[in-house]
């Protein structure tokens, strides 16, 4: 059935190639590689930028995409997937009929082009969750989740590549935004403050959890607001948002119908020489060890999805408990650059979150 799909809405020329492109090699970039290039954004530094992506990104758009058609338990099958499945073909046709880049104009006109294509893969991550929800419905319920350990690998494989891409098209748009901050080449900031950066996304999901619950617990921050470290700070803004939220949902949870008053939440952040460490602790009664594997798959969250079964796939609702990806997802963006995410928790207690974030820049990209 899925195959029939497939050649419905392509034609089989663009499948031949999208399977000849996937067995191409993908070349990964470093941190320090995109900043140093995004320096001098010159005509000629764009031009070769333009190029380097007009032949990198349907490589890594076709693996996705090859990948999306034979994925175990019938998971290609399901209609969600199918959408995403038809998103990457789309964004592969678009750069393939697009010709040679030679010139500025060349260069801006593909520059406009894979903006879009970043918007019309802005809903990826939420229309797989789906098509997983909707996979685990047809599923049965005796099926241990470790059994499914090979979708929980391809899920973070297509969320790494995914993360890789969208940071290859947003690095090169946004070297061309006039009004980009001082010390900002692109998305990447020379100069960030990790404290500020944990300081505003901390206040962000505290209104989050205000919003939903009516009260919501202190959060204390240490670290010196004024040490700062090449990094992207939309990245470590999302790692520390879904980090805080869940905390902040634990604590609230803990003491919501008691008379104790909600112990705060604590986030040091320690800049050491090969690594920014930012740790956040709560007391909010932990998790027991048998459950901590599970808060890194996708196929556990006991979350509602917030798209569940709608059509309409939005980008900007933010729940406190979200479709239960936050935390895996966290854990990829933290890999992208060479560092880590690791949850250690006390049952009984609290839990420790330690989010590593490697300063050196020179860690090439992971590439699925």
């Amino acid at each position: 059935m899925a195959t029939k799909k497939l050649y419905e809405n392509f034609s089989k020329t663009l499948i031949e190639e999208v399977h000849k492109w996937g067995c191409m090699k993908q070349t990964g970039v470093s941190l320090r590689y995109m900043l140093d290039f995004g320096l001098v954004p010159s005509d000629r530094n764009m031009i070769i930028a333009a190029q380097f992506l007009h032949k990198e990104l349907p490589i890594r758009i076709a693996r996705r995409a090859i990948e999306l058609e034979s994925l175990p338990y019938g998971l290609s099958e399901k209609p969600a997937v199918l959408k995403v499945r038809d998103w990457y073909l789309d964004s592969f046709r678009d750069l393939r009929s697009f010709p040679d880049i030679k010139s500025i104009n060349d260069e801006r006109e593909f520059t406009q082009m894979i903006k879009l294509i970043k918007v019309r893969h802005n809903n990826v991550v939420p229309a797989m969750a789906l098509g997983v929800q909707q996979l685990k419905k047809t599923l049965d319920p005796k099926l241990e989740y470790e059994d499914l350990d090979e979708i929980q690998q391809f899920l973070d494989r297509f969320y790494m590549s995914r993360i890789g891409i969208r940071m290859l098209i947003g690095q090169h748009v946004a070297v061309h935004d006039p009004n980009t901050p001082p010390n900002c080449i692109g998305i990447i900031h020379a100069k960030m403050s990790p404290t500020q950066v944990a300081k505003d996304a901390s206040e962000d999901a505290r209104s989050v959890c205000l919003r939903e619950y009516g009260s919501a617990p202190d959060i204390n921050i240490y670290g010196d607001p004024s040490f700062t470290f090449p990094y992207v700070p939309a990245h470590l803004h999302l790692m520390v948002f879904e980090l805080v939220k869940n905390s902040l949902r634990a604590v609230q949870e803990q003491y919501m119908n008691t008379d104790k008053i909600a112990p705060p939440i604590r986030i040091i952040v320690a800049d050491g020489e090969e690594d920014v460490t930012i740790k956040i602790s709560d007391e909010g009664g932990g998790i027991a060890r048998s459950g901590l594997p599970s808060i890194f798959t996708y196929l556990y969250s006991t979350a509602i999805n917030p798209l569940s079964d709608q059509s309409d796939i939005s980008d900007d609702i933010v729940t406190m408990a979200g479709y239960g990806y936050g935390i895996p997802i966290s854990r990829l963006y933290a890999r992208y650059f060479g560092g880590d995410l690791q949850i250690i928790s006390m049952e009984g207690y609290g839990t420790d979150a330690y989010l590593h974030l490697s300063r050196l820049g020179d860690s090439q990209e992971p590439l699925p």
